[in-house]
């Protein structure tokens, strides 16, 4: 079976199954493709007057790892009701290629240090705040759903392994800064659910108010301090160097982390996380810039990536050699 028939048969199959949900109305559009997707198809379509969401998987492909749209529903539909504002899944389909379509909330996806827009810095400071609070929500919500633990020693071994793929004259010293972490692994926090890359960027904000928490594509059961210090992160530009862009009164991770904790004690040993979040984001880095050097993603705006990935990991570093 072709790729073309595959995909004209889940076209028809979404548009079958979301029609039934308005009898006597419209019946359901046109997939269309949504840019800005990582991972699986990601369509919308109108039924009736409503609009939604389709993720996929694709065609000939196994439903694994960020392929696996039906995990991503069963987390959705497991904070359904909860404190942390999700879409409301509306249909799954088990069959080949899995899919399932969600509620398409509006709002905006900014990353405030990152991404280029024209927003108040009172309201990316507000957006920030109140995102402390859901992620505080998410911690503590708790599911049904049996998945593998994240632990530390696991995180320092993905990571770790992402980072020596990336060719050395790219990653500047991470060496030292791998057996650094490898020498003061701490032991693990009570698992808690955790999105695994919780940011604004994947938040749909309407006004100050986050509305939807999106890309669940890496979620996990481990240790919360992974999803905290990787939120830490993006509070401030000069962590990015050639890509930040300053934001007057942005909270600090001081801040912040305060508002996170909302009365709580400091978890422990979080420099060690917070360097860990420092290590990841310069082993995707160079993970992407390798891909875009070999052919394999031409992507000349990667380029742009050698001195962010050389400060984070330089501040990981520093961070490291801090005494507990």
């Amino acid at each position: 079976m072709t790729t073309t028939t595959e995909m004209t048969r889940l076209a028809r199959r979404v548009r079958e199954r979301l029609t039934e949900r308005h009898p006597g109305e419209t019946p359901a559009g046109e997939l269309r493709t949504l840019p800005g997707g990582h991972s699986g198809l990601t369509y919308s379509i109108t039924a009736g007057p409503v609009s939604y969401v389709v993720k996929a998987v694709p065609p000939g492909q196994r439903p694994v790892g960020r392929n696996d749209v039906l995990r991503q529903a069963r987390v959705l539909r497991a904070l359904a009701g909860s404190p942390v504002p999700v879409p409301g899944v509306v249909a799954v389909d088990e069959n080949e290629p899995a899919w399932f379509a969600m509620e398409f909330v509006t709002g905006e996806a900014i990353e405030p240090v990152l991404d280029e827009h024209r927003l108040d810095p009172g309201l990316c400071r507000t957006r920030m705040l109140a995102l402390a609070d859901v992620l505080r929500h998410l911690h503590d919500w708790r599911i049904a759903e049996t998945s593998e633990v994240l632990h530390p020693e696991g995180e320092l071994e993905r990571w770790s392994r992402t980072m020596r793929a990336v060719p050395a004259e790219l990653r500047p010293g991470a060496e030292n800064v791998l057996e650094a972490r490898a020498a003061r692994i701490p032991d693990s926090a009570p698992p808690a659910l955790v999105h695994g890359d919780f940011r604004l960027g994947n938040v749909l904000c309407q006004g100050a108010r986050p509305a939807a928490v999106v890309d669940w594509e890496i979620w996990g059961y481990g240790d919360p301090r992974i999803d905290l210090a990787w939120f830490l992160l993006f509070t401030d530009h000069r962590n990015f160097p050639r890509l930040g862009r300053a934001v007057p009164g942005l909270p600090d991770e001081e801040e912040l982390l305060a508002a996170y904790l909302d009365g709580r004690p400091e978890p422990p040993a979080l420099d060690w996380f917070r360097a860990l979040a420092r290590t990841k984001m310069a082993a995707i880095m160079g993970h992407n810039l390798r891909r875009h050097r070999e052919g394999k993603h031409h992507d000349p705006d990667q380029e742009r990536l050698p001195p962010t990935i050389a400060e984070m990991i330089r501040t990981a570093g520093h961070i490291l050699a801090r005494r507990p």
